[in-house]
């Protein structure tokens, strides 16, 4: 009886177990696919965010990386090590630009072709790929030439699995600044699908075969799991100094915290916050397009601003640095005519210019009133005051001054006073005061004795 029992315990053990762990194998056994999100120009940020999704999803056995780009391109290096690592992860990666409106431009446009899978959402575009300066720039004949003849090699290679048509619209995208549709993209065989969001992607998808560097897959995407990799904050923060608005702002709170730190050595705050500021805001000016004859105006409005607290011009050097500053921020930023990429806000850089060249006056007003005050320390504010005298002045004596007792010597060399006559202090030879009787109908002020 007892076996019988101990049996039946054992079959309803294990018919729980089955339970339990049958949802959690169903679940394990569902693909899984991570998706990303790129929106903004290309940034080393981003690079480091997409090597960091495929390392991930290879360690998971993800089934595919969904990449949600939006973009109006970026430098062309960085370009090329993205695609690299598109190109060379064993988990295929589909590039999808969305949402819609969203845009795939320059570099943004061949990063797409990279995918092992291209898609896009409707009323979105791609291409304008035609190489430029720095600053939006166009580029001198013969380099423009050689940046053309890479990009279209490099676009060939990419698209010549999708047909001639596909490697002639993105020549074209190259040579003459073509941008598409996301209809006439699909037209040329460019990207692969249109899909209004992620789940339509997926089961548009399934069963499709893609080569990666692991061999040919057949992607089961239509119960597929999304997973997302959300950025870290460390790539968020490098992201956000592609903000002009943020680099203007890390500058001009640098370089005021320098200058404290200057002014009053010793607090590693000031000195703390002012090189972080400035380090951050050199990352930022690496990765923008910007215009650097304008840091010229920026470097001589501070320098306006710490000679005007030197100099008696009672502010005029201020207000002549608030718009050296307006103007240099201007210049270094909203010089740029690379599309897509943010200007500086100009209500801001007024406002940021303003209250700098304030808190600078500000400063210079305090300089100003502490020249004015009143001597407070030293033996200049002994003169004139009225003491008593303690040992006998013949000619040589002590006083008490002040609250406080000096060695003294008899001014005018007359005849020796007795202790308690009142005098006062005429002058100051090192550590000894020199004084004199004060006559009788002479009114005395109060002393602090």
């Amino acid at each position: 009886m007892k076996r019988r029992n101990c049996y039946r315990l054992w079959l309803l053990g294990c018919f729980l177990a089955i339970l339990i762990v049958s949802p959690v194998q169903a679940q394990e056994s569902q693909p899984r696919i991570l998706l990303m999100n790129v929106n903004g120009a290309l940034t080393s940020a981003m690079a480091g965010y997409l090597e960091r999704g495929i390392r991930t999803a290879e360690n998971q056995n993800a089934e595919a990386i969904i990449l949600e780009l939006n973009t109006p391109g970026g430098d062309l290096i960085l370009m090329n090590r993205m695609i690299q690592d598109i190109r060379a992860s064993s988990v295929p990666v589909i590039v999808y630009v969305a949402p819609n409106g969203a845009w795939a431009g320059s570099a943004g446009s061949l990063l797409t072709m990279a995918g092992h899978v291209a898609a896009m959402a409707p009323e979105t575009s791609i291409g304008a790929a035609s190489p430029v300066g720095p600053s939006g720039q166009d580029l001198a004949q013969t380099e423009a030439l050689k940046q053309k003849e890479i990009l279209k090699a490099t676009a060939g290679s990419l698209t010549e699995r999708r047909g001639q048509q596909a490697v002639t619209l993105a020549q074209d995208m190259i040579d003459n600044a073509k941008a598409v549709t996301a209809t006439q993209a699909l037209n040329a065989g460019l990207i692969d699908y249109i899909a209004t969001n992620v789940n339509d992607l997926l089961r548009q998808m399934d069963g499709m075969q893609v080569s990666t560097t692991a061999g040919i897959e057949t992607l089961h995407t239509a119960q597929a799991t999304i997973v997302p990799l959300p950025a870290t904050f460390i790539e968020n923060l490098l992201a956000a100094l592609t903000d002009p608005n943020i680099v203007l702002l890390l500058l001009n709170i640098g370089v005021i915290a320098i200058l404290i730190e200057i002014s009053n050595p010793g607090g590693w705050v000031p000195g703390f916050v002012g090189v972080s500021c400035l380090a951050l805001a050199v990352y930022g000016l690496d990765l923008l397009p910007v215009n650097w004859f304008g840091l010229i105006f920026i470097v001589l409005a501070f320098a306006l601003f710490i000679l005007d607290i030197k100099a008696p011009t009672h502010g005029a050097l201020t207000a002549a640095g608030v718009g050296s500053l307006i103007i240099g921020a201007l210049v270094l930023f909203n010089s740029s005519n690379v599309p897509g990429v943010q200007h500086a806000s100009v209500p801001l850089v007024i406002g940021t210019s303003i209250m700098t060249g304030a808190l600078f006056f500000g400063i210079l007003l305090f300089a100003l009133r502490a020249q004015k005050v009143p001597i407070r320390t030293g033996h200049e504010t002994l003169l004139g005051k009225v003491g008593t005298v303690t040992v006998d002045l013949n000619p040589r004596g002590h006083v008490q001054v002040a609250g406080e007792l000096w060695t003294a010597e008899l001014a005018d060399g007359s005849e020796a006073l007795p202790r308690g006559t009142r005098v006062a202090v005429v002058g100051v030879k090192g550590v000894k005061l020199l004084v004199q009787k004060i006559a009788e109908s002479r009114q005395i002020a109060p002393t602090e004795n």
